[in-house]
């Protein structure tokens, strides 16, 4: 239930190579001592010490940020392309902040355009040899192209728009079939429904050498407004039904908002009610229409179907604590994620309830609380975890532990780092360098792209090693 940020205050702008990830991929400095892997919550940084950034582990690495700090944001879906691999990218958000008096709060609505970065290759394609490794990269002009920046230079540029919003924004959410429609959960208790569409635009048509931000916050009235008994974190527009709502207060309430026009939306009345404490996250089925799943503060997961009635479907025990995140998989809709207070997450295949246990994978890699979960957009056994152990961990959930492979690889790599051989061989990538991790998204039109929020800031990272299934150059 870790969710709220502590006497926040306006982001300050830091060194960008100071600490790790804390700032972009083009100015890091290569450390000169040997390099070591450092495992958080094991070994301890000794006085003097500092984490370095290895830059060779990112395709993109960018840091940002709005002022005040961001519990939620989302991804906004845009028209530049279904797929996107080419740097430079242009990417659209929303995010809602966490000012130090609710009226200084507002919702950011903001793009961010001119994020560079490289493509590499995860394995050399020749044996290099120690006479041969300059000569090698310096005449293989196609090869050097691939570790330059791509498609421009410098820092990415950031346009933002401010709506006004009294309180805190607890979570935030833009619908996928009409993205400019976005729901927000303020710490009122009120869930507002709002039409971002005219600042949309206006980032749209302004060109990339626009102004860096804006310093004037307008006044809009949401679309719809509707008042829980408690506020609330949890909230989810349905993928297959335009309009379609459900949100969940601390209150154990369910509400489901059923769209009357493209503009309101009917409430119902009575609640879903089967938790006993807070409900802490939504996620509507992705195949079927009338099925969402919830979890919450009394340790259980719970599927519900609209069509029965306000009873849930099915409840299970799912963590021995706080169930604070869910996360349905798009590509294969049998298997829900979710992440719990005790640091651990688990991955279950939902044609196994019957059966009692569902569980196909339990992970105890983080050791505090689990603040978000999300499935990759692309890859079916991929995910992406956050925590508030500061790291963000990448997942893939197909991968074994095989020894002569990974001594092959090490091999080719030349690799001069000794990884700890008890990391769990489904670790693909580990994050570090924001502070109180809140929340992350992948982008579902740029394969390979993760946004997290925290209270430093946004980070947009690309790690290198989670492109294997991009089309390759002149493929």
């Amino acid at each position: 239930m870790v969710r709220s940020l502590k006497n926040p205050k306006k982001a300050k702008r830091k060194n960008k190579d100071s600490k790790k990830g804390d700032g972009s991929s083009s100015s890091s400095t290569i450390p000169s001592m040997p390099a070591k892997v450092w495992q958080p919550g094991v070994d301890k940084l000794e006085e003097g010490e500092e984490l370095q950034c290895d830059p060779s582990a990112y395709n993109s690495l960018h840091a940002f940020h709005i002022g005040w700090p961001c519990l939620s944001f989302d991804v906004v879906r845009d028209t530049l392309g279904l797929v996107r691999t080419e740097f430079p990218h242009t990417v659209y958000f929303v995010a809602g902040t966490q000012a130090e008096k609710p009226s200084w709060n507002s919702i950011g609505i903001f793009k961010v355009s001119n994020i560079t970065g490289k493509r590499r290759e995860l394995v050399p394609s020749k044996p290099a040899t120690d006479d041969a490794d300059m000569e090698s990269e310096s005449s293989d002009s196609d090869e050097d192209g691939e570790d330059e920046e791509l498609g421009g230079s410098g820092t990415p540029i950031l346009q933002l728009r401010k709506v006004a919003h009294e309180g805190c924004i607890n979570r935030i959410r833009a619908m996928p079939q009409n993205p400019h429609i976005c729901a927000s959960w303020a710490d009122d208790g009120h869930v507002q429904v709002w039409d971002f569409s005219s600042h949309l635009n206006s980032l749209a048509e302004l060109e990339s050498q626009g102004a860096q931000g804006a310093s004037s916050v307008f006044n809009q009235a949401p679309l719809m407004k509707f008042k829980h008994k408690d506020e609330g974190y949890a909230i989810d527009w349905s993928p297959l039904v335009p309009g379609r709502l459900v949100s969940g207060d601390c209150k154990n309430c369910i509400y489901l908002w059923e769209p009357t026009s493209s503009a309101t939306w009917n409430v119902d009345a009575t609640p879903f009610i089967g938790h006993a404490a807070s409900v802490e996250d939504l996620q509507w089925s992705p195949t079927e229409p009338h099925v969402f799943a919830s979890c919450s503060v009394d340790g259980t997961i719970a599927i519900w179907d609209t069509r029965l009635g306000k009873s849930a479907a099915a409840s299970f025990k799912a963590h021995n604590a706080d169930v604070n995140v869910i996360s349905w998989n798009r590509l294969a809709s049998c298997m829900l994620a979710s992440g719990s207070d005790d640091g651990t997450f688990s991955i279950r295949d939902l044609r196994l309830l019957k059966d009692g246990d569902s569980v196909v994978a339990h992970f105890e890699y983080h050791k505090h609380p689990i603040t978000s979960i999300e499935w990759s957009a692309h890859e079916a056994s991929t995910l992406a975890v956050s925590s508030s152990d500061n790291q963000l961990t990448i997942w893939d959930l197909s991968l074994e532990k095989d020894e002569e492979e990974e001594a092959e690889f090490k091999a080719q790599t030349k690799e001069q780092v000794n990884a700890p051989a008890d990391l769990p061989p489904q670790l693909l990538f580990v994050h570090q360098g924001q502070k109180d991790l809140k929340e992350l998204h992948w982008h579902s039109q740029i394969p390979g792209m993760i946004v997290s929020t925290a209270a430093d800031g946004f980070n947009i990272l690309m790690p290198s090693n989670i492109q294997t299934t991009l089309p390759s150059e002149g493929a």
